[in-house]
């Protein structure tokens, strides 16, 4: 029987999760949904699924447990006191690890992501409140800054439409701002960017960056490039009649989908 590949990894107050799944199955990926108590253990033996069974662990976005206290804590702290030590082991196997916007946001709060020096289950970095303090839902350019092991069809420097929907986007690194950036940099783990349509970067100008981020970031991976997050949603755009201006230009597909065929092309190498 053949292996399921991708694990869409869920819980209360997720809501991108069938999105993603299908994302996935469009370009030849198969996927499961799994609640977070299958993999911890918290249910009937039948329904117990084991992590390494899967070759990426996708979190998706949606609003996990309300997004009380701050977007994507609840899902971590729950992550963290039961799987993380299976998920480091997973991604030191060389399989992947993907989060979209709450998904960054949880990534974020293990630790996972940026990862400075391996120290996971320790935030180095945050995703906090939009800059205007509204939730924004529009859609972003993006541009490709390096490629990853999610990244490989990607050209560097290709510009992306990709929608958003978040009110905590904002990726910071609090009083270490400059520090951490330079390091994030040195280590080039800053894969998109907000830009304008022509590719000129945002410069943290609203709307072109919705939410104020540090350095118009809007996905970053870890340094050997098989964890990533990243705020815009390519799962909502896999077709080209969901570009917000399908009707006036061409597009021959949705600019999410390459996103998920780079994904499906390294699973093929593993």
């Amino acid at each position: 029987m053949k292996m399921t590949e991708a694990c869409i990894l869920y819980m209360e107050g997720t809501n991108c999760e069938e999105e993603t799944k299908q994302a996935f199955e469009e370009v030849g990926v198969s996927a499961e949904l799994v609640h977070l108590k299958q993999l911890t253990g918290d249910v009937s033996k039948n329904l117990e699924r084991n992590l390494f069974d899967y070759r990426i662990l996708m979190i998706p976005g949606g609003w996990s447990a309300g997004d009380y206290v701050r977007a994507g804590s609840i899902f971590a702290a729950r992550i963290k006191s039961k799987i993380l030590k299976e998920i480091k082991e997973f991604i030191g196997n060389g399989y992947l690890v993907g989060g979209i916007c709450t998904g960054f946001q949880v990534l974020t709060e293990l630790g996972l992501l940026p990862g400075f020096d391996g120290a996971y289950g320790v935030p180095q970095a945050a995703l906090t409140t939009n800059l205007n303090s509204a939730f924004q839902c529009r859609p972003v350019y993006l541009k490709h800054n390096r490629k990853c092991a999610f990244t490989q069809k990607i050209g560097v420097g290709r510009i992306l439409q990709v929608p958003v929907a978040h009110a905590e986007g904002r990726f910071i690194f609090g009083e270490n701002n400059q520090m951490y950036l330079e390091k994030l940099l040195d280590n080039d783990q800053v894969v998109f960017r907000y830009c304008f349509p022509s590719g000129e970067f945002a410069g943290g100008k609203f709307p072109e960056n919705p939410n104020g981020s540090l350095f118009d970031i809007a996905g970053i991976c870890n340094l050997e490039g098989n964890v990533l997050g990243m705020m815009p949603h390519p799962e909502r755009v896999m077709d080209s009649i969901q570009h917000a201006d399908w009707t006036r230009t061409q597009h021959d597909t949705g600019d999410g989908r390459i996103f998920f065929e780079s994904i499906a092309e390294h699973l093929k190498k593993i």
